[in-house]
């Protein structure tokens, strides 16, 4: 769960702090597996420098107790302050179970009914087909099964200047590639819906307000917010990374509250510490029943099918969906989890009830696979698995993708190196273009080179270099976006049409732009 055209000052520096970098705030493991009590840490040190991490915080808990909490590496490449149980981290889509849970809680405390059409408290609300607007569920929008892509819509919305009120009416522009409630899409947007769903329900109160009220507050989360306006001056952050696209670099932060219920809140590794047993202990907290145990079972019955198939490298044959949380097998157990990737940030949140196992693990770095790895790697601990170096096994699969990715940017700097020049003046590409989802660019001729600017990011700019035929290498002001082709059409002597991309771990699909 996303690179980069340049080295920050004092990268190398950084990087050197990192390979020497010690656990912070580490706290005793005393039992439980040998992995666990006498590895964890030089594991984790081993991954970071295999993964190119900056810092990393990973919290365990087992039967009501915190095992481990605490932080390995730094918050920022070039500093020297260590990543701790407090540092802060985007969580991203570790959001969706918060939100699921209040959607849930509404429906036990008889507000509203999952099954209830969601035009019931949206009144406004379309879908892109007539059929599907008037079946559509407050259980559909929280359960991935709407009939579109994965990630699709996302470029449009993340990052962008639209309300979350406009990204609601925008759904209706996402053509499903799929039928409708047959096939898992990972969508954001329908996880905004089911937040937009809480004012209607409530009287007014804000999906933020709510979460805040009625979770993060009683569970005692009191280093948690659910916005990630202001997380740049926050003490003890950590900061965004990505080599996805070339050399470690730095990324913007994330401006997502448009998208806080899928995607907003900030957390560290002792709060989340809470909400893992508040989830393990089937909604108590602190000597208290924060919420029934039927609304915690409400979110993880399933609702989708995500997978039927037996994992090659895993002890896993299943995977369902239900509010927020993906359920699945593991040696045995069920088990719960969820990951979450934002611009420079990838983590993941798991729970076995049956074992009283909980854990969560928050990086700075987002082209990576480690922290998926070191879940698996304390599965395997916990769960009675044989030793296998998960990290080693993730990273050699991952191999051909990073060695094919190199040799495409190489090929792309390789054709703009030739300096050829088109056939046509670059004024010829110069205008504006439209699509129905995205709304419209503009692109304008600047000495050898096209710019292209985003009317829903105003922050955004694409360089265009010439390759060669009707081909430019895309660049993105903002590296999380990547490095691609971009294509023009032409109708006989006239430029007609701009094909785009982003990083797929934005969206997947290009973008085709069509001019009048």
């Amino acid at each position: 769960m996303p690179f980069r055209l340049m080295f920050c000052r004092g990268l190398l520096a950084g990087l050197a702090a990192l390979l020497l970098a010690r656990p912070s705030a580490a706290q005793p493991r005393p039992g439980g597996p040998r992995f666990v009590r006498d590895s964890l840490a030089a594991y984790v040190q081993r991954g970071l420098r295999l993964w190119n991490i900056p810092g990393l915080a990973v919290v365990v808990v087992k039967d009501g107790q915190v095992v481990a909490a605490e932080g390995f590496g730094v918050r920022a490449v070039g500093q020297p302050e260590p990543v701790d149980a407090h540092t802060l981290f985007m969580i991203a889509s570790n959001t969706k179970l918060f939100t699921g849970t209040a959607l849930a809680q509404l429906e036990e405390e008889k507000r509203l009914n999952l099954n209830d059409p969601v035009r019931k408290y949206l009144p406004g609300y379309r879908l892109y087909d007539s059929a599907s607007t008037r079946l559509v569920s407050v259980r559909d929008v929280l359960s991935h099964h709407l009939g579109t892509k994965t990630f699709q819509g996302d470029f449009t919305f993340w990052d962008s200047d639209l309300s979350r009120a406009e990204i609601v009416a925008k759904m209706r522009t996402l053509r499903p590639a799929n039928p409708f409630r047959q096939t898992y899409g990972y969508c954001n947007a329908g996880f905004l819906t089911a937040g937009e769903i809480i004012p209607a329900a409530t009287g007014g109160k804000k999906w933020e307000e709510w979460v805040q009220q009625r979770l993060l507050t009683p569970l005692g989360m009191a280093h948690t917010y659910p916005l990630t306006a202001g997380y740049a001056q926050r003490p003890n952050i950590a900061r965004p990374y990505s080599d996805a696209f070339g050399p470690l670099v730095p990324l913007p932060f994330d401006r997502i509250d448009n998208l806080a219920p899928a995607a907003g809140l900030v957390s560290c590794a002792a709060d989340l510490a809470h909400w893992l047993r508040f989830q393990l202990d089937s909604g108590r907290y602190g000597g208290q029943q924060v919420l029934p145990w039927a609304t915690l079972r409400r979110t993880r019955e399933p609702n989708t099918v995500v997978s039927a198939t037996k994992s090659a490298i895993l002890p896993s044959h299943f995977s369902t969906y239900g509010l927020g949380v993906f359920a699945g097998d593991y040696n045995g157990r069920q088990v719960y989890w969820h990951t979450g990737g934002a611009n420079g940030f990838v983590t993941n949140v798991c729970f076995v009830p049956e074992e009283g196992l909980g854990l969560a693990v928050l990086t700075n770095q987002d082209n990576q696979s480690f922290f998926e790895a070191l879940r698996y790697q304390l599965l395997d601990a916990y769960l009675g698995m044989p030793y296998v170096d998960r990290s080693r096994q993730l990273y050699a699969l991952a191999q051909p993708g990073r060695d094919e990715r190199r040799r495409t940017l190489a090929d792309l700097a390789a054709r703009v190196q030739r300096k050829d020049r088109p056939a046509r003046d670059l004024s010829a590409y110069a205008g504006t273009y439209r699509n129905p989802v995205y709304g419209t660019v503009t692109v304008e001729a600047r000495g050898r080179q096209l710019l292209v600017r985003f009317a829903h990011h105003p922050g955004l700019v694409a360089t265009l270099d010439y390759m060669d035929a009707e081909q430019f290498r895309t660049t993105y002001s903002n590296p999380a976006y990547g490095v691609f082709p971009a294509q023009f059409g032409a109708a006989g002597a006239e430029i007609k049409t701009l094909e785009l991309r982003v990083n797929p771990f934005l969206e997947q699909d290009a973008y085709l732009f069509s001019r009048p």
